[in-house]
């Protein structure tokens, strides 16, 4: 079988290594840092430990298929997984808080007739029917499949099916996440709980295509999982099981080339000036970073990048800000909970086109894991608050993460008692300045919306060399990223025609 080169150690390109290795392939992994996991990260301080990046698993199917198909030992003898319940508490900006039920349709209906008022539930509920119609019809050609050539069906047509709604005699149907919100669910509150799932991956649902109603609906359906320990250790179960398949890490190799050869992808160059010929070379970084890497201009791999013009952009990043309290977690208390903003069409505006006198109170996620392993003692507890912000809202300056670590503070005081006082240190994680399109949140791929929200295709123009990870088809998130390992790993051991998981 042949050889096969990995750019980068993040989720997706572990799965593809672990995929390829057992069909056969001398696989090997290079990672210019010293540690695995891309984004999946951990901080350590004073016996405090916190999840830096993704700290939920929805659709954890995708990891037990991996580890089915890569060993004897399915994921749970690797790792806990634990059913988040309730899914999360919304603290709305009325004051107004609600629990949901993890993986419940009925119970959220009943949740949100109780706090919100009878029948606005089950406009939740109806809403919840008509996304899963939309899951249905897109799941395997954005999930399951290799991005389809003709690529433009998806993007032209609306896979939601939107209540007709008539307005100043005309009969309108609802194209983005927002008119869905005043359309057919016709309570703020409701339209804040709708937006959150586009704004955690990045998103405006004022200009996110109505299709982004499966984001709800794949948490609803499949639930929210917790990984024991954290979810660095979902991270580990992967390392090791690549290592268990013989797939071979070099870390502080970063990788400055691809040589070409024959008019195919040839193998690595390595910064130190050594090559490492391959076969196949399957590339977990982003798209500027892989023009480069190949010479190429952004976009140029692709044959319709004309279509998904935002390769270049700044794009939202996530602040997150560690805490180390004092005194155990409280009975009853979520796992996350969800603080909106007071002012959230400010806060939108803000997150495209950023300026103003100063940042407004942005909508904060607060996770409080009660994990034993993530605190010293039962004495102790560790938080996690986090906020989706603009990657161009000056970073650079220290003052920028000053001013929000104050606001995600103020913000998380409704759902942590008696914060200020329990606070022993806070850590704040800016994220690091940067070229654009070198970070940010990377958002799942959505039908419609023209095809701006689709990803650039795991193959590219330059034979052998494929993509995989958050950057490429079929987009962000940990489902997603180790869907994509699955969809490379098919191309290169059963060619193009492969057609993905049946």
């Amino acid at each position: 079988m042949g050889r096969i080169a990995v750019i980068g150690a993040g989720m997706g390109a572990m799965a593809a290594a672990a995929r390829l290795a057992v069909a056969g392939h001398r696989v090997t992994v290079y990672e210019r840092t010293e540690t695995y996991g891309g984004a999946v990260r951990r901080f350590e301080r004073d016996g405090f430990a916190f999840d830096t990046g993704p700290a939920l698993l929805p659709l954890p199917a995708v990891y037990r298929d991996l580890f089915v198909k890569t060993g004897k030992e399915p994921l749970e003898d690797c790792v806990e997984l634990v059913q988040v319940d309730p899914s999360a508490r919304h603290v709305f900006a009325d004051g107004t808080v609600v629990s949901l039920p993890n993986a419940s349709r009925a119970g959220v209906v009943g949740a949100l007739d109780e706090a919100l008022g009878s029948g606005v539930g089950q406009r939740w509920g109806d809403f919840l029917v008509r996304a899963r119609e939309a899951w249905d019809r897109t799941r395997r050609p954005l999930l399951e499949e290799p991005l389809w050539p003709n690529w433009q069906v998806l993007a032209d047509r609306e896979p939601y099916p939107s209540v007709p709604h008539k307005k100043l005699l005309r009969t309108r149907r609802a194209a983005t996440l927002a008119e869905i919100g005043a359309w057919e669910l016709r309570d703020e509150r409701l339209e804040a709980l709708l937006g959150w799932h586009a704004l955690a991956y990045g998103l405006d649902p004022r200009s996110t295509p109505a299709s982004a109603a499966v984001l709800p609906y794949l948490e609803h359906a499949f639930g929210t999982w917790y990984v024991r320990g954290g979810m660095r250790e979902l991270a580990r179960a992967v390392y090791e099981r690549c290592l268990k398949r013989r797939v071979e890490f070099v870390f502080g190799a970063e990788v400055t080339a691809v040589p070409v050869k024959d008019g195919r992808a040839a193998g690595v160059e390595l910064a130190d000036g050594r090559v490492a010929d391959a076969d196949h070379v399957v590339a977990g970084v982003n798209p500027v970073r892989l023009a480069a890497l190949t010479g190429s201009a952004p976009g140029r791999l692709d044959a319709d990048a004309d279509v998904r013009a935002d390769v270049g952009t700044v794009r939202p990043v996530r602040f997150s800000v560690l805490l180390a309290l004092r005194g155990g977690r409280e009975a009853g208390a979520a796992h996350r909970t969800v603080v909106h903003a007071p002012d959230d069409q400010t806060e939108l505006d803000l997150l495209v086109a950023p300026g103003g006198d100063r940042p407004v109170r942005p909508t904060v996620t607060v996770l409080r894991p009660g994990d034993p392993a993530l605190a010293p003692d039962g004495d102790h507890e560790s938080v996690v608050l986090s906020a989706v912000l603009s990657g161009d809202a000056g970073w650079e300056r220290e003052s920028t993460a000053r001013t929000y670590t104050d606001l995600l503070l103020e913000a998380a005081e409704p759902a942590v008692p008696d914060l200020r006082e329990r606070l022993l240190w806070q850590e704040a994680r800016a994220p690091e300045p940067g070229a654009p399109g070198s970070g940010g949140i990377s958002a799942p791929a959505l039908a419609a919306g023209r095809g701006r929200f689709l990803h650039p295709a795991n193959t590219t123009r330059l034979p052998g060399l494929y993509r995989v990870g958050e950057w490429a088809h079929p987009g962000g998130g940990l489902p997603h990223s180790g869907m994509s390992g699955a969809l490379v790993a098919g191309l290169i051991v059963e060619g193009p025609e492969f057609r993905g998981s049946q």
